[in-house]
């Protein structure tokens, strides 16, 4: 499931209101160009009850990052870089950059090692057992797919599970 714009948000305080015990800042699409996120906090900076040349801000919440984490002082560069990515990806990129805990890693994972996505790890088993070999029917019931699963999730891959029956395969590399 691939996120619309506008569901990957950040909302940013001002620190000078909130120091002064007020609550105002405002909920921004993240999920644009650094310049226009640091213009709409610029924006919500000139609002402020409380100072007029108001400049300090930070993040204090944040909603469709998919498992992903955002630092209270993040930049905006890396929130633009890190929710493009996830419009991209879906919630499969969110779990990536929380699994690897950097965009670069989860960026590296999805061009270079994503395999597919399965009901099962069991499934997919089945289908590299199909795919690089020949198994004779009479045979085909011996086969303990799970048993193969739990292997290759040892050696060869990690899973990114995104809801019920619905995981995605990674080659380690």
């Amino acid at each position: 499931m691939k996120q619309s714009k506008g569901e990957i948000k950040i909302y940013v305080a001002c620190l000078a209101a909130y120091n002064n015990g007020y609550l105002h800042g405002s909920w921004i699409d993240a999920h644009q160009d650094a310049y226009d996120l640091y213009a709409e906090i610029r924006a919500m900076l000139a609002t402020s009850p409380v100072a007029e040349d108001a400049e300090e801000w930070a993040i204090h919440d944040y909603e469709g990052f998919e498992g992903a984490r955002l630092s209270e002082y993040m930049g905006m560069e890396e929130v633009a870089e890190l929710a493009a990515f996830i419009a991209e990806h879906g919630e499969v990129g969110g779990k990536l950059v929380e699994y690897f805990g950097n965009l670069n890693d989860a960026r590296k994972a999805i061009a270079e090692s994503y395999a597919g996505q399965y009901r099962s790890l069991a499934d997919f088993a089945e289908e590299l057992t199909e795919e690089t070999g020949s198994v004779p029917d009479n045979l085909h019931y011996y086969i303990d797919y799970d048993r193969m699963a739990r292997d290759l999730e040892i050696n060869d891959v990690f899973v990114i599970q995104t809801s019920f029956e619905q995981v995605h395969v990674f080659w380690n590399h």
